[in-house]
């Protein structure tokens, strides 16, 4: 397998990504647990957020010339209104906070240590900026759900490793079509943090 390298940018630096990065999410995002039948209109504007973002932050895994993997990042006082709410309704200051925007890798290169490194960038790139909490959110889908493979490993462990921890009472809603529906519905998504002090 071809040797992985890291790249790290920030902001317009991405540009010249943008549109591998809207493929690998269209692709990674279509298994489950996020079903998501990707929609490259709304690729374009996500994306754009952050490459407009000179606080945003991107860290690329490459094999050779193409974006094998990525995970992404901002602080939580720049993200949109459902990924804010919960934390400027339960907690004190959400200025304190780096939100993960995602973490996307092609099966291929997986347990290779690259979600690690994707972890180890995003947290000393916070860190060097003053923030003091880290957190994303991960989609919940009822274990029961006709679509979860027999196979399905969860990456909560994963996380709790690496020192998140899920929080219940912190969640929001996103609404996205999945890859068989006709139309978006919302999915409840809950947040997990770390104490990076």
């Amino acid at each position: 397998m071809t040797a992985v390298t890291l790249k790290v940018c920030q902001g317009r630096d991405i540009t010249p990504h943008l549109g591998a990065l809207a493929t690998l999410r269209i692709d990674v995002f279509r298994d489950y647990p996020y079903l998501y039948d990707g929609d490259a209109e709304y690729e374009a504007r996500y994306l754009a957020r952050y490459a407009d973002n000179p606080a945003s932050l991107f860290v690329l895994a490459f094999a050779d010339d193409t974006v094998i993997g990525a995970a992404t990042g901002q602080p939580l006082a720049d993200e949109c209104e459902e990924f804010r709410a919960p934390f400027e309704r339960q907690r004190p200051d959400p200025e304190r906070i780096f939100y993960y925007g995602e973490s996307v890798l092609i099966p291929e290169y997986r347990g290779q240590g690259i979600g690690k490194a994707f972890i180890h960038e995003r947290e000393s790139h916070a860190r060097a900026r003053g923030f003091e909490v880290a957190a994303f959110c991960a989609v919940e889908r009822d274990p029961s759900h006709p679509r979860r493979p027999v196979d399905y490993q969860p990456l909560a462990p994963f996380w709790e490793r690496h020192g998140y921890q899920r929080q219940p009472d912190l969640y929001t809603h996103f609404a996205w079509k999945d890859v068989d529906s006709e139309q978006a519905t919302d999915k409840r998504m809950v947040f997990w943090l770390k104490d990076l002090a």
